[in-house]
């Protein structure tokens, strides 16, 4: 890992015309004693969206600097990079190479036309493209191939006889692989292609949080790459008009608002918005601001007070960078987001907002919440100087220091995308607990102490009276009421980094009522499989792995509840029963890890909705649809059995059996949640019967 020096740790204000005398890095061969000459880099750039190009504008801001030339080409539009940087040394070409992924609205991807897309933009015409490239490479004598990450250029450059080099937090061999899974897309040699592709680059520069790419053979971690601020913070506001003791949110949606119609009541009182990528012919409230389309957006979020959008490298690097705290909602099938968040999570940073409540309006809770956050990161953001330096030392043959533990991670990230491309249709994607995002400082911190740790139930128990059932010496029960115990002080030691799920799981229970637990394990098909379903014969075994639900009822008038579930409670109904749901290990995969509803969202009238429409219900945030399995329970035994919910509920669920495996991680939450809540209730129903009941959940 390359240090930054102390001095370039934090951004500062840059002017954006740089001469191509500007001595801001030395000159290629200028330490060592060879002629200084001047470089050609050719850089190109994926057209997948607006945070590509602006990290990019800044390694190339820092090559022109040092007096190189710098070929860009890209389907970005030409002025994204001459408004910010006016130089002789600078070309852009517009070329279409990739296409990204093709989005049907900002927080939604389409995968199997973003597959075809790619096929009809970048496999069907491969040869011409290779062809024309190399010839291109060789024409404008290019030194270095920079690839931001068009996979084919790589191949390119090799056949042209030039050394390349990619620079990313993700590629898109990985994010493909997801596609083709979600899709069912037949031709897996798409991702194939690609990682070949990329193994004809010489190295990564890999940025901070980063997704597995095990196509690259050499890696070197590089410092956030931010753009610096033009402007102060009280400039900013005196140019849009407003006072400096206002509190601002920026709206940042990539540029794509979708035609929401945005309301006046969604903000706090005395809020204004800041709307980015706002077309002409929207319009917004008064206490909304458009913003102009040439916005300098890192000024105006430095001098906001917090950001609501999407979670994209451009926005998670500058909002660490500025301290901003992020409001962000959730988007589907973006393979990048799970490791993005855990570093805005890691440092404190940013909140989730059910997308549900977004596109409802229900943003006060969160915003009025992301004003306690107190972001911490204060690590190098020198990342594009630190780059360009790399390049250049490159280009001229030096060789850069990698990443000593190259083989390991290799091996890793291939194990990782390897668990993308055999699970299961419609899984959410999963990160295993041992791989690190960035060495030690963010993984994935296990929920569960080892269980070898755990003498005696007794020790296990302490926290609790067990006034009914037994533990059956079962190690993994014990453990989990160890966990559910040390929710109840929620005390951490300072170094700690308390998960989102452990922080809604601790302020879940009344600790003084009773708390039903039930465990259910997974199962190995020995014979059968899935034939039960049509009367077959089959046989089943228990695994050792097994899931566990606490679930206790409450009053509605004594139910603790989430501040965003309070605040939608006092805005619209007043006091109803609910249903909060937490689920642990949330963090290894792409999926939210809380979830609520009022009781009511599940009749229709006097009558239970249909099961069609929980099923659409449920679909509404694909984050959220894992909740089916839990909550679902409570529709099937109110259509099925007649069951009257007049309490609301806690659920904790937390399952060790793993999931798209073919073991049955979904009937044992269903079949443990069922019979906490049966408990719960008092329900006497069979074994056989739960097992029926579970199959329709």
């Amino acid at each position: 890992t390359l240090e930054a020096t102390a001095d370039a740790a934090h951004p500062t204000r840059m002017d954006p015309e740089l001469p191509a005398s500007s001595p801001a890095m030395s000159t290629a061969g200028g330490t060592d004693g060879a002629p200084e000459r001047r470089l050609v880099f050719a850089f190109y750039l994926t057209g997948h969206g607006f945070g590509h190009a602006t990290r990019a504008i800044e390694v190339v801001r820092h090559l022109i600097a040092a007096g190189h030339e710098v070929h860009v080409s890209t389907a970005v539009p030409e002025f994204v990079f001459t408004a910010e940087l006016r130089s002789p040394g600078l070309h852009v070409r517009k070329v279409l190479l990739d296409c990204g992924a093709v989005q049907s609205d900002p927080l939604t991807v389409d995968p199997l036309a973003s597959l075809e897309k790619y096929h009809q933009t970048a496999v069907v015409p491969r040869e011409s493209i290779l062809r024309t490239e190399a010839e291109w490479l060789r024409s404008v004598k290019a030194d270095l191939v920079v690839s931001d990450v068009v996979p084919v250029v790589c191949r390119a450059a090799a056949d042209a006889g030039i050394r390349s080099v990619c620079i990313g937090n993700f590629s898109w061999d990985s994010i493909y692989a997801e596609y083709i899974m979600a899709a069912g897309y037949p031709h897996r040699s798409i991702v194939w292609q690609i990682a070949e592709d990329y193994s004809n680059c010489e190295t990564l520069l890999r940025l901070p949080g980063y997704c597995p790419m095990p196509a690259f053979r050499d890696v070197t971690d590089v410092p956030l790459v931010v753009r610096g601020l033009r402007k102060s913070r009280s400039e900013v506001r005196k140019d849009l008009g407003i006072a400096e003791s206002t509190k601002v949110v920026i709206f940042n949606f990539g540029g794509q608002p979708a035609g929401w119609k945005l309301k006046q009541e969604w903000l706090p009182d005395g809020w204004i918005c800041l709307v980015c990528g706002a077309s002409d012919s929207q319009e917004v409230p008064p206490n909304f601001i458009k913003l102009e389309k040439d916005t300098y957006t890192p000024d105006v979020m430095a001098a906001s007070d917090c950001m609501l959008g999407k979670i994209g490298y451009g926005t998670a690097s500058e909002a660490l960078a500025y301290k901003l705290p992020f409001v962000f909602v959730r988007r589907d099938y973006f393979n990048e987001e799970p490791f993005l968040r855990n570093l805005l999570e890691h440092h404190q940073s940013s909140i989730e907002m059910i997308r549900r409540d977004f596109l409802a309006g229900h943003w006060k809770p969160y915003l009025l919440r992301a004003l306690t956050l107190q972001p911490s990161y204060d690590g190098p953001t020198n990342g594009g100087q630190v780059a360009a330096r790399i390049l250049q030392d490159i280009a001229v043959g030096k060789k850069c220091a990698s990443d000593k533990f190259n083989g390991a991670r290799r091996l890793q990230d291939a194990i990782v995308l390897g668990y993308q491309l055999q699970r299961t249709p419609g899984k959410d994607v999963g990160i295993p607990d041992w791989y690190s995002l960035n060495g030690t400082e963010i993984g994935a911190h296990p929920i569960i102490e080892n269980t070898e740790k755990i003498k005696t139930a007794e020790s296990c128990c302490e926290d609790f009276e067990i006034l009914h059932g037994d533990l059956q010496g079962l190690t993994d029960t014990m453990a989990f009421l160890k966990s559910l115990s040390g929710l109840t002080g929620n005390e951490l030691k300072d170094s700690e980094v308390q998960s989102r799920e452990r922080t809604a799981a601790s302020v879940l229970f009344d600790w003084e009522r009773e708390i039903y637990v039930a465990r259910a394990p997974g199962r190995l098909d020995v014979m059968g499989g899935i034939a039960d379903y049509s009367g077959s014969l089959v046989l089943q075994m228990p695994l050792r792995e097994a899931c566990h639900v606490a679930v206790q009822r409450n009053h509605p008038s004594k139910q603790k509840l989430w501040k965003h579930v309070q605040a939608r409670q006092l805005e619209n109904t007043g006091v109803v029963p609910v249903v909060q749901i937490v689920s642990f290990g949330s963090e290894l995969s792409n999926r939210a890890p809380t979830f609520d509803m009022d009781l009511s969202d599940f009749m229709d009238g006097d009558k239970p909705i249909s099961y069609e429409k929980a099923r659409e219900f449920f679909c509404q945030d694909p984050s959220q649809k894992w909740a089916a399995y839990v909550s679902g329970t409570i529709l099937i035994l109110m259509t099925e059995l007649g069951v009257q919910f007049t309490d609301s509920m806690s659920i904790l669920v937390s399952s060790a059996v793993p999931e798209g495996k073919g073991v049955s991680s979904s009937a044992s939450v269903e079949v443990a949640t069922m019979s906490a809540i049966a408990a719960a209730y008092g329900l006497n129903v069979t074994p056989r019967d739960l097992a029926l009941l579970c199959q329709k959940v």
